[in-house]
């Protein structure tokens, strides 16, 4: 038996030391928050996909009440860009959260599990890297690719 290392670098900044482009597709993100219907977590989600043209679209989570169908912020702007822009690649991803109370949550929100993998797909599909920008009101990290937090994703068996 031996043990395998996995490492992912992802960096922890201040918001002052993102660029006014970055800066703004986080407030796109946190705007796209107040769409968001979430009346049984009451964890609003929002998220901005800034594509290589340099277009955003914005996605919010929407639950139901039959929790299996309920949409995830990142997958309905991940969809909608798909939708809107097939043959133009992503190029960073934006996501912020508000509590309850309409606070904007202290430490960066992180995409699920099931998000995780359709950013990786989204990788694959345009054959590059998908840059993410995760809000906090303490601070944002930001990965180069989606692959730092799935390090042994599905499409690696492929």
């Amino acid at each position: 038996m031996k043990s395998i290392y996995l490492q992912a670098t992802i960096l922890e900044c201040s918001h002052d030391e993102l660029s006014a482009a970055d800066q703004q597709l986080i407030a796109q993100a946190i705007a796209a928050t107040d769409n968001s219907y979430a009346p049984y977590s009451h964890f609003h989600v929002g998220a901005a996909v800034r594509l290589q043209s340099g277009e955003v679209v914005m996605g919010c989570n929407q639950e139901n009440a039959s929790f299996p169908v309920s949409r995830c912020a990142e997958h309905n702007a991940l969809n909608a860009a798909a939708a809107l822009h097939p043959h133009t690649p992503v190029d960073t991803v934006a996501i912020a959260a508000r509590d309850s109370s309409h606070q904007l949550q202290q430490e960066p929100v992180v995409p699920c599990g099931s998000c995780r993998q359709a950013l990786l797909e989204t990788e694959k599909r345009f054959g590059q890297p998908v840059r993410l920008l995760l809000y906090g009101a303490r601070c944002v990290y930001v990965a180069d690719s989606a692959k730092s937090l799935l390090p042994l994703a599905f499409t690696d068996f492929e």
